[in-house]
């Protein structure tokens, strides 16, 4: 229990020290590469709450796809300090002043959340058994509306994307 804890509280560290550096770090790339940091420690905290399934989809669907989307927009923007549009220092204290009540807030929300705090219960909660089990049993008719509402999104996107031209030779 002891080593749970302090990996916990390292995964902790890691993700929040990882999220301010995307924010305070001056180049692009590398807020990307901090931001692929947190995305891997919050994987951590998936895997410290039982959940393997969530924690692998999240590595491969946000640290593997959208942040390879990220990379290749800020390398096509390519940005310079030149063609960027200085702040103010109006703007500059304006922003500081809300994130300092966006601070006060959260530091509020969380003030005496301890008692809150339940224990959790050795559980298979993030197994892909489970997971299926309730997919297909309690949420199968959500489930199935969602895949005939993609089907259609697919098939709405492919006869936006075909050529008039396409149409009339194919008839």
């Amino acid at each position: 229990m002891e080593f749970t804890n302090n990996l916990f509280y390292f995964l902790s560290f890691v993700a929040v020290l990882s999220a301010l550096m995307v924010v305070f770090s001056k180049n692009p790339v590398h807020s990307v590469l901090y931001l692929i940091i947190t995305f891997f420690a919050i994987a951590g905290h998936y895997i410290l709450l039982n959940a393997q399934f969530l924690a692998a989809v999240h590595v491969i669907v946000y640290a593997g796809a959208i942040m390879v989307l990220f990379l290749y927009v800020i390398m096509l923007l390519n940005l310079n300090q030149e063609t960027e549009p200085h702040k103010s220092t109006l703007i500059k204290l304006a922003a500081a002043i809300s994130a300092g009540l966006l601070l006060v807030v959260f530091v509020g929300s969380i003030r005496g959340s301890e008692q809150m705090m339940v224990q959790p219960q050795q559980v298979e909660v993030g197994s892909v058994k489970d997971m299926g089990r309730v997919l297909f049993k309690e949420f199968l008719l959500p489930f199935e509306i969602s895949s005939v509402l993609l089907l259609v999104a697919m098939i709405g996107a492919v006869m936006l994307g075909k050529n008039e031209e396409e149409g009339k030779n194919a008839s």
